[in-house]
């Protein structure tokens, strides 16, 4: 078995015990490789093994790994989540190539992404990224500003809000690490009540998954755990 085998068994038995303890079905919660920094073999070999799913948050990495893995070169296309901030210059190159983006937290740039995804692709999903642990220079919208864009994103013609993404604060303890989570869970329910149909939940990373799965999620974005120790930005080839 190799080492990437290991790691994504690993992973999906984390995932798979933590639905029993939540009384869910493992296939509720989708797993998302996140793929920043490495290359393109660790990529394709996790790909091989039957993950599907990648996220990348650098824009500049995440275009050329997009058109270096193309449809046209792996037999199984590759789903692409963004999960990065998005600035307003290099906002088309993702309207062109993601299936997601997780890390809406503007009306500017859900505005680009509606005017620049191209005709001829389904709607952009996407997800709006709160900022529920108010760290500075963290990205996301603060819970006051949430309804007011969520209305307004749901009414532009290229994207479909499917749900809400955070990154909160790191914790060791297990049961603070679920408080943000019941947060965005119950945000996306008061969204819902007020006639949204959000059916995502993007939260948990290779930390604190467990935590999230308690909470609802239906996206983990995992790295770490999946590809081992994170290598410097800008070393990926």
């Amino acid at each position: 078995m190799s080492r990437l085998e290991r790691y994504r068994a690993e992973v999906l038995q984390r995932i798979a015990s933590a639905c029993r303890r939540a009384r869910r079905a493992p296939e509720e919660v989708r797993l998302i490789a996140v793929s920043k920094t490495r290359d393109l073999e660790e990529i394709r070999a996790l790909h091989a093994l039957g993950q599907q799913q990648f996220g990348e948050n650098y824009v500049q990495e995440f275009i050329a790994k997009c058109d270096r893995l193309s449809p046209e070169v792996l037999k199984t296309p590759i789903e692409w989540h963004f999960i990065g901030a998005i600035q307003g210059n290099k906002s088309r190159a993702v309207a062109e190539r993601a299936q997601w983006v997780h890390s809406v937290d503007r009306l500017k740039i859900a505005e680009r992404l509606s005017l620049q995804r191209p005709d001829h692709l389904p709607p952009l999903q996407v997800c709006l990224q709160v900022d529920l642990s108010r760290e500075p220079g963290k990205n996301g919208i603060p819970e006051a500003r949430l309804w007011e864009l969520a209305d307004a994103v749901a009414e532009l013609p290229r994207l479909v809000l499917r749900g809400l993404m955070t990154l909160p604060a790191p914790s060791d303890d297990p049961a603070a690490q679920r408080l943000p989570f019941a947060r965005l869970r119950e945000l996306r329910d008061a969204l819902n009540a007020e006639g949204h149909a959000l059916d995502t939940l993007s939260m948990g990373m290779s930390a604190d998954l467990e935590a999230a799965i308690l909470e609802g999620t239906t996206m983990v974005r995992v790295g770490t755990a999946l590809f081992g120790p994170r290598r410097p930005q800008g070393r990926w080839e």
